[in-house]
């Protein structure tokens, strides 16, 4: 498995990042899977042993199943990997168990390194902006955070563009722990990032952490034109939130590449998102252990520049104002 530096930090990560949403048992997370302690084991055993040494989870996940269970999946292997996980949701009926107040946000750090049976935390997130709390209060709870050893470093996740760069700059002002990180929605089906968040972490240096890489499973090749849409799967008793034939043209290209590389189309999902500036790990959320052995072939191999090419091609994005301008703009 090969490695990249998290952003402008000097700590190395996977290129692939083990996520952990489809841990635990939870009526609102059964849409995206119900594994159990020993299913989770073996698929953290596959991830460890095919040389992934990033894992990413947050307190909301099965409400703090997904934590506990990956703490135990590590066991004293937690030493040689990278554990991230992420405070924002709400917990419970509690007034103050929500948000991105000190007060939220140093019981969470608590109560998730008990969870996940850790003294410490490599990459602390928050999982989407506060409107209620002012950023000062969040960003200086976790600077304590860093200070006290409990989080080692910090990062964002689902801000907006004005949002990040608020946070950055009074972070510089105050001379703060700055994120290093933004995760945040990115696949051939979803490229919104590249109109502000990607090149605003080009220029900050923060790595770029992608979630729901294919769509949701699209991109996986179960879904194909034409043909009855697999039972228990995502989409098969609703439509997906993007233009179908146009993601259609998209599986149908992915599968094109994967027979010409002798790979899947997930792994050339996967790949795109490899070869994309800034990144810095892709997420992949795994049900079975047969999708994790497949996942980690990905970066075996690499894309060639014109069927990166042609996948931009048919995936560009309808750009809407200003980024139209701004396109034509950089053309002058």
């Amino acid at each position: 498995m090969k490695m990249r530096f998290l952003g402008k930090s000097g700590l190395k990560v996977s290129e692939l990042c083990l996520g952990t949403m489809t841990f635990g048992i939870h009526p609102r997370m059964k849409e995206w899977g119900e594994l159990d302690q020993k299913e989770a084991d073996i698929i953290v055993g596959v991830a460890l042993d095919g040389g992934m040494n990033f894992f990413d989870s947050a307190d909301v996940y099965s409400n703090g199943q997904s934590e506990e269970i990956l703490g135990k999946a590590l066991g004293k292997r937690r030493k040689d990997i990278i554990l991230a996980t992420k405070v924002r949701t709400r917990m419970s009926a509690m007034p103050n168990d929500v948000g991105l107040s000190r007060h939220h946000i140093l019981e969470g750090c608590d109560a998730s390194l008990k969870r996940l049976g850790t003294d410490y935390i490599d990459l602390y997130q928050v999982h989407g902006f506060d409107f209620r709390t002012p950023l000062e209060e969040t960003l200086r709870a976790l600077n304590d955070l860093v200070r006290q050893g409990k989080v080692r470093y910090i990062g964002c996740s689902n801000f907006a563009g004005w949002q990040l760069m608020k946070a950055l700059d009074i972070s510089d002002k105050h001379n703060l722990e700055r994120f290093i990180t933004f995760q945040g929605r990115y696949s051939l089906l979803a490229r919104e990032l590249e109109n502000e968040l990607v090149p605003l972490c080009l220029d900050q240096g923060l790595g770029i952490l992608t979630f729901k890489p294919l769509g949701g499973g699209f991109l996986s090749g179960k879904y194909q034109r034409g043909k009855t849409r697999p039972e228990d799967a995502r989409f098969s008793n609703n439509n997906p939130d993007f233009d179908e034939q146009k993601a259609y043209a998209i599986v149908e290209e992915l599968d094109r590449i994967a027979k010409a590389h002798n790979a899947t189309t997930t792994q050339v999902a996967l790949n795109y998102l490899l070869s994309r500036p800034g990144v810095s790990s892709v997420i992949v959320g795994i049900r079975t252990p047969g999708q994790i052995t497949d996942n980690l072939k990905t970066t075996d191999w690499e894309l060639l520049q014109e069927e990166i090419t042609l996948l931009d091609k048919i995936s560009k994005p309808t750009l809407l104002y200003p980024y139209d301008y701004l396109a034509h703009a950089l053309q002058d």
